[in-house]
């Protein structure tokens, strides 16, 4: 006898669709959300779900969105967020109210005082921006940055320890083409004070995606640490830039060498040991096959 189906409580499939959602490659959660709606054919748990992994996915997908009135592009960070639906645009001073699901930003509002750095640290975050929008622009065409303040914001003069975090975020899609990708570095740098050190640690994210007759993606993670001498803002600027420029163009070096070596080594594993000929594949020598004169052979051809 066969089972009986056991029908998925509302619960159920909420957390359903939101592993679909939170795990939609980048740039592709609306095409996924379009297509869990018509699946669900309920709109209440439709929005329950859109409405918990949206915000979820915006943050860690680092998603940037052009604010209204030509203020430019804000990044919506955990490092921004200041409450549900605003982030901090430290460039501008501005706050964005974001719209998570239609990943729009609708409104803009001056930020507060209390909600940016004292004089002292905004004069170290403004030269390690500037530097920063400089390499950006350099490697990342479609690329996106800020600097914030995480502690230590209301530091007023030298005797303090502060911490600042560079978001680095470049999307290149082309949906059309069957290809997206990303990139994201988190770099938390801590100013120590007491022993005149910069102390950063790097967390690297490359994501892409093919699906043009096929489903391949790429998910790489690096992590990495450095220091660097404690230098008045503009040195202290030029020195953090220099070790991020270092390792993140090194780690990209290695992922280009790794992926060029594929034929010659994962693909090559996957083959099995020796073929039904019990013979072994000569893979330094493979001039010496031709599929046309094997079958010219096989025909008589020629002869």
């Amino acid at each position: 006898m066969a089972e009986q189906e056991t029908e998925l409580s509302d619960k159920q499939k909420k957390e359903i669709a939101k592993w679909f959602l939170l795990n939609a490659p980048a740039g592709e959660i609306q095409y996924v959300a379009k297509d869990l709606k018509s699946v669900l054919n309920d709109d209440d748990v439709y929005d329950e779900a859109a409405s918990e992994a949206f915000p979820v996915y915006n943050k860690s997908h680092m998603i940037c969105l052009e604010m209204p009135g030509r203020f430019g592009d804000v990044l919506v960070t955990l490092y921004g967020e200041l409450r549900d639906n605003e982030y901090l645009d430290p460039k501008t001073a501005q706050v964005a109210i974001v719209d998570h699901v239609k990943q729009v930003c609708t409104e803009v509002r001056p930020a507060t005082d209390e909600e940016l750095p004292s004089p002292y640290i905004e004069e170290y975050r403004c030269a390690l921006e500037a530097e920063m929008l400089k390499y950006v622009g350099e490697a990342y065409p479609k690329g996106s940055c800020s600097v914030y303040c995480v502690n230590g914001k209301d530091a007023e003069g030298p005797g303090s320890d502060f911490e600042l975090v560079v978001v680095i975020s470049a999307a290149r899609l082309s949906p059309q083409n069957f290809c997206n990708g990303s990139w994201r570095s988190i770099w938390n740098i801590e100013f120590v004070d007491d022993v005149q050190v910069l102390e950063l640690k790097g967390k690297l994210q490359v994501g892409a995606h093919y699906f043009e007759e096929g489903n391949v993606q790429l998910d790489a993670k690096h992590e990495c640490r450095d220091s660097t001498i404690f230098q008045s803002p503009d040195d202290s600027a030029i020195a953090i830039a220099s070790v991020i420029r270092h390792h993140e163009t090194e780690y990209l070096a290695s992922l280009e060498a790794s992926y060029l070596n594929l034929p010659d080594t994962t693909f090559k594993d996957l083959r099995r040991k020796l073929p039904v000929t019990r013979t072994l594949f000569p893979w330094h020598s493979t001039s010496q096959f031709s599929l046309t004169r094997e079958i010219a052979k096989e025909l008589g051809i020629g002869k």
